[in-house]
């Protein structure tokens, strides 16, 4: 495998992420990620290519949002050897955390880590995913986060990325990778 998916592999992703009309809200077209985790072929299609992508940028960890990125940076910490760090909505972590405020279209959120999550190692080298990029608000509320308890966020990356809502804008000098692109 490349760093680039094949035109096949793109469709046979595209074909396991499902269009839900109306969902959260009216207007909304939610890209629905589940059928891509109910097929085996699909999800380890999806990380053989980020196992290969991550394995020379020798990570200390990665770091996945709150709730789905954990799936995704869970199996892709596994898959190679580093340990993974949740980054969780406010008050949902058990220990003394490190808290970063983000803008909502209504109003503001807060997304936390542990205080100690990176260790001792002060720079360690965290790549952050999470499944979907938007308008970029709590990506990027989680990349500041990661360097605000001392670690440095080699990129950011995402299964899908929502173009038409310039979320990446928001990245400026940071580096992002996006699997698939609508």
């Amino acid at each position: 495998m490349s760093n680039a998916l094949t035109d096949d592999q793109k469709k046979m992703l595209l074909s396991h992420i499902r269009d839900v009309n109306d969902f959260p809200q009216p207007g909304i077209v939610f890209k629905d990620i589940t059928p891509l985790l109910a097929s085996p072929q699909a999800l380890n299609m999806l990380m053989d290519h980020l196992t290969e992508r991550y394995l020379g940028y020798d990570l200390d960890y990665v770091a996945g949002i709150d709730a789905r990125g954990f799936i995704f940076g869970s199996i892709l910490a596994d898959r190679l050897g580093v340990g993974f760090i949740p980054i969780r909505k406010k008050d949902k972590l058990p220990f003394t955390t490190i808290t970063q405020k983000y803008s909502l279209e209504y109003g503001f959120d807060e997304i936390e880590v542990h205080i100690d999550a990176f260790g001792e190692k002060k720079g360690a080298k965290v790549l952050l995913i999470d499944d979907l990029i938007a308008t970029g608000g709590t990506a990027k509320a989680a990349n500041e986060l990661i360097k605000v308890a001392g670690a440095q966020c080699v990129e950011t990356c995402f299964i899908i990325e929502l173009k038409f809502l310039n979320g990446r804008t928001l990245f400026k000098d940071d580096d992002i990778y996006s699997v698939i692109e609508y």
